[in-house]
This record gives structure tokens, sequence and C-alpha cells, in this order.
């Protein structure tokens, strides 16, 4: 979920400079259906990235403080696939220990 919606959500902000910087969007009302259907898809696929993440969270007992700069890091362009290489991290680790050789 983490790349989903990094994804989706960083595809809009490319398109989101672009079209106010360059296509000029702010003085017309007439943004493309695919755009405006982007944030759409953006917004539930963040509330299932909030799902997921709490789900997690409980699963690997994070602390309260972890638990919401990972569900935070689904709003800020690029910051989800940071917060999932770190959770991966961790629970490669986690499994690591707990496997007997």
């Amino acid at each position: 979920m983490a790349w989903l919606t990094g994804v989706v959500l960083g595809a809009l902000t490319v398109w989101l400079v672009v079209g106010y910087g360059f296509l000029d969007y702010a003085n017309t009302d007439v943004k493309p259906g695919l755009y405006r259907n982007l944030w759409t898809a953006h917004g539930w696929l963040y509330f299932i990235y909030l799902i997921v993440g709490v789900d997690l969270a409980f699963r690997l007992r994070y602390p309260l403080g972890k638990t919401v700069l990972i569900l935070l890091a689904g709003t800020v362009p690029f910051m989800s696939f940071v917060a999932e290489r770190f959770v991966h991290r961790d629970v490669a680790a986690r499994i690591a220990t707990a496997t007997p050789n």
C-alpha cells in the first residue's frame, strides 16, 4: 500500500507542479478528468493505507509516535517510500532474529 499510495501521490504532485507552473491550470476551471479521478483514488488508497498501517502497528507493537509518523508518510509526496523502507528493514530484522537457524 505504501508503494501504491506513493506512486499515485508522486504522479499527482508532478502533475500539479507542471499543471499550475507551466500549463496555467490556475486561470481555468477546466482540469483533466483523470487528474480529478486520481485525487479521488489517492484519497481511497490513503484510507486503505491507514487501515493497513494501523494493523501493522498493532501487530508489531509500535509506539504511538512511530505509528503516527508511518501514517503521515502517506500525505507527503515520496515519503511513503522512505517509511516503507524503514518498516521493511525493521520487519526483516525481527524475522531474522525470531527464526532459528
